[in-house]
């Protein structure tokens, strides 16, 4: 075991969003920082835009082996990249609502409330939009939070099929909008910005760098300080404390098959929501049987990842859209007449290509697939055909927090215990969209009746975890202060999604950037 004999102000864990974000504010402090990822950097190669490669053969997922509550194996899909999952996220950033930090009663229970509110984070979201590159309008989502300042650029536009479902939707009476997103792209000026309204964004690493994500947005240009070393393929395997317990003085580290100790004087764990519990799980001591900052039996309790499902809604109007992600709804988040639960938010996803569909989806197809006369053949024809008249729509409900879906390590490896909750909310989202694509599109479809395939996400599924090191003002129920520092040791911080009281139904992510950005600005304070 070797000792590195840099002492660092600041360790950080992860380069991800929550991680990534912190080393950008951190590092035109002067503070000397170490950043350590387990991944290397993503390839940039043509298999980036395969959907057969991405969805196909998950080129660009871990190889790790997990185990759900039934003790079955499954391949998690994380991405262990410089830039963590952002590599390959579909850039939808959007603000919890303002309700989202209250206690709200839902279908299967309460979701608890937060202990900071909406008006602490606002500024801290605005900062995070204007560092992410969000595209949005203010003023037609139904359920939009105040806001301080305009979004930093203007919506992305629809393509023509999708404004046609725009406004069709506007002729229900309902209220779309643009789904804000994370790009460099100026529509007026093509050529001065790096995105290009391809077809392979949403789930795909972007081959010209026009995604806004953690690696491209934070990590690169934190790297432009001379006090900022980042190591890759590093995957931390423990942290070390002293003998009170209350200091965490190592972190010990696997680097290319040697172990090697880091010193800082503040550490912070940003390894995504499963990982960083896992990791202080994996942390045990004489002061910390349970894992490190356990001594509440929290850590790894009230995991959380969304009801998500996916759908394709088939049409025998073409769609030619190339960039279609761009439509988002929220009239049904806090429900509709005749019930008075939260069922969820709507969105596009991106598009629908050939190759996607045996491979990411074969259970939603299913239905699909038993129409086609003659399966003894290559079914890429009728892939394609289905591709080019079909639509793609994601489904998000909120998922309650429970402290018996956690992260627990049994003999070094990682088991995920989850039961879904709120699932009569998310099926009726799902039902009354239906019935409202009927009544905004009454065109014969590709089949000959009304067929909607769709299918609920697995366990593997984890875009969207969150929960598992909730903050709080009480040690007893909780992990981290509402600094996000550790109840339990006086230098441990966690800043990913882990800290979330509640999932929400919006994506996550610019939440982490913007706490991360909120945390960072106590870290700075405390080191002076």
């Amino acid at each position: 075991m070797a000792i590195n004999q840099t002492d660092y102000d600041i360790v950080i864990i992860g380069t991800g969003a929550g991680g990534g974000t912190l080393l950008h504010r951190l590092a035109p402090s002067g503070k000397k920082i170490l950043i350590l990822e387990q991944g290397p950097y993503l390839p940039r190669e043509k298999e980036n835009w395969s959907a057969t490669e991405v969805y196909g053969k998950e080129r660009y997922h871990t190889h790790d082996q997990w185990y759900d509550k039934q003790g079955t194996a499954f391949r998690p899909q994380m991405s262990y990249w410089v830039g963590g999952n952002t590599k390959v996220y579909g850039a939808a950033l959007l603000r919890l609502r303002e309700r989202d930090f209250e206690a709200v009663q839902h279908r299967d229970g309460i979701s608890p409330e937060w202990p900071l509110k909406y008006a602490d984070f606002e500024p801290y979201y605005s900062q995070a939009e204007a560092l992410f590159d969000v595209h949005g309008e203010d003023g037609n989502d139904p359920t939009a939070p105040p806001r301080q300042t305009p979004y930093p650029y203007p919506a992305v536009s629809h393509e023509p099929r999708m404004q046609e479902i725009y406004d069709g939707l506007k002729g229900q009476g309902l209220k779309p909008f643009h789904l804000p997103v994370g790009l460099k792209l100026n529509e007026t000026e093509r050529a001065l910005w790096d995105c290009i309204r391809c077809d392979s964004c949403d789930g795909f690493p972007c081959l010209v760098r026009g995604k806004a994500d953690s690696e491209v947005n934070a990590v690169t240009p934190a790297l432009t300080y001379p006090n900022v070393t980042l190591k890759t393929e590093a995957k931390v395997l423990r942290l070390l404390t002293n003998e009170s317990g209350r200091e965490v003085t190592a972190v010990e580290t696997q680097i290319g098959g040697e172990t090697v100790l880091f010193k800082g004087d503040v550490v912070v764990v940003s390894c995504g929501a499963a990982n960083s519990a896992a990791l202080l799980l994996r942390s045990v001591s004489d002061r910390h049987p349970n894992g490190l900052a356990n001594s509440s039996d929290q850590v790894g309790r009230n995991f959380m990842k969304h009801l998500t499902t996916a759908m394709v809604a088939l049409n025998a109007k073409k769609n030619e859209s190339v960039y279609q992600k761009t439509i988002a709804v929220s009239d049904f988040y806090w429900g509709e007449d005749g019930y008075d639960y939260p069922m969820g938010f709507i969105q596009n996803t991106g598009n629908v290509l050939p190759d996607m569909m045996p491979a990411e989806a074969p259970e939603l197809l299913a239905s699909l697939l038993k129409f086609v006369p003659r399966l003894d053949v290559d079914l890429g024809p009728q892939y394609q055909a289905a591709a080019q008249h079909s639509v793609g729509w994601w489904f998000q409900t909120e998922d309650l927090p429970d402290p018996n879906n956690r992260v627990r390590v049994v003999n070094d490896q990682i088991h995920l215990d989850y039961t879904p909750n709120n699932t009569e909310s998310t099926q009726r989202l799902v039902h009354r969209w239906i019935d409202i694509l009927k009544a905004v599109d009454r065109a014969d479809h590709v089949l000959p009746f009304d067929l909607y395939p769709r299918s609920s996400s697995p366990i593997q599924v984890l875009g969207h975890q969150c929960g598992t090191c909730r903050f709080g003002e009480d040690p007893t129920t909780s992990v981290l202060d509402l600094n996000c520092q550790a109840h339990d040791v006086d230098n441990l911080y966690v800043v990913d999604s882990s800290f979330f009281c509640s999932s929400a139904a919006v994506n996550p992510t610019l939440t982490i950037i913007a706490n991360a950005l909120r945390v960072g600005d106590h870290l700075l304070e405390r080191l002076g």
